[in-house]
């Protein structure tokens, strides 16, 4: 029985924690992104190095595609050497991607054709949780494909919600974890951005906030960037304006209003027209600051 032989494209904040997290694992793990730094650095940490998409999929019986949007998960996996074709027969696909659920239904059925299995899997946690192969997946696919994806699954994820064998499931589970991560962190900025305005020591308000009924994990997660002045991007705002994006035309389509997350979108895309858009998405908070007068924390520099 030959060993499990894995692919990863797409080495970014996600990406490459979770071919760490495979390598961690004793799994043959080949990696490819378009920044060299990052497959060399997967590489010293016990993966290999992919030269292109279609090498680090060469043989592959499980293949991550971690990348931005359903736009480059087709391209990687069936534009000009695409990735698919490289694979072992009966091979599964894993696409991370945040996407809508019609374009993950279309992926599905080019797999399909290409005679590959595909799971829809997006996944929430982070880059600290995938670093630890501590992830949440919500997907979606056959059992067949789960079954033999499961030890990649596993080394990824502390836990993985299987939510049907129709693609499409675990993409229309993920556009809702964004509405409500995208309203919160929008809330958030708001919030403490409030507190600053009302003169309030905005290190104490995080204090009392995070021990009381109005917190949650994003403004947990994210005002301490704002306390820190640090706006290098864990998630960039132009996430949130893709994302929230694919929920606005989804609310549409189902002619259901959708009008806390339509606002967050609006505070996010003003972020993004200020010059913010690859800034960590806490900088909604930068942006309210700037139209309403405030002075918000520097970063400190080292002295």
């Amino acid at each position: 029985m030959t060993a499990l032989q894995v692919g990863v494209i797409g080495l970014g904040s996600m990406g490459l924690g979770m071919a760490q997290s495979i390598a961690r694992r004793g799994l043959a793990v080949r990696g490819y992104d378009l920044n060299a730094a990052a497959v060399a650095k997967l590489a010293g940490t016990g993966g290999l190095s992919g030269t292109s998409a279609h090498d680090a999929a060469k043989d592959a019986d499980i293949l991550l595609v971690v990348v931005v949007n359903a736009a480059q998960t087709d391209r990687v996996l069936f534009g000009v050497e695409g990735a698919a074709a490289a694979m072992k027969p009966s091979g599964v696909i894993v696409s991370c991607a945040t996407m809508a659920p019609s374009d993950a239904r279309s992926l599905a059925a080019k797999a399909s054709s290409a005679g590959l299995l595909y799971l829809d899997a997006p996944m929430s946690g982070g880059a600290a949780k995938a670093a630890m192969g501590q992830l949440t997946v919500m997907a979606s696919g056959s059992k067949e494909a789960f079954s033999k994806a499961r030890t990649v699954l596993n080394a990824i994820a502390a836990t993985v919600h299987e939510l049907g064998e129709a693609p499409g499931i675990g993409a229309s589970f993920k556009m809702v974890n964004q509405l409500l991560a995208g309203v919160h962190i929008a809330a958030a900025c708001e919030a403490i951005t409030f507190a600053q305005k009302l003169g309030l020591d905005i290190t104490t308000v995080y204090k009392v906030i995070t021990g009381s009924a109005g917190n949650s994990w994003m403004f947990e997660n994210r005002v301490p960037h704002v306390l820190d002045g640090d706006y290098s991007p864990r998630s960039a705002v132009d996430i949130f304006t893709k994302d929230l994006g694919i929920v606005s035309d989804m609310g549409r389509a189902e002619k259901f209003p959708l009008q806390l997350s339509a606002t967050a979108l609006q505070m996010f895309l003003m972020t993004a027209a200020a010059g913010m858009g690859s800034d960590d998405d806490a900088s909604v908070a930068r942006m309210i600051a700037e139209i309403t007068g405030l002075e918000l924390p520097q970063m400190r520099t080292a002295t």
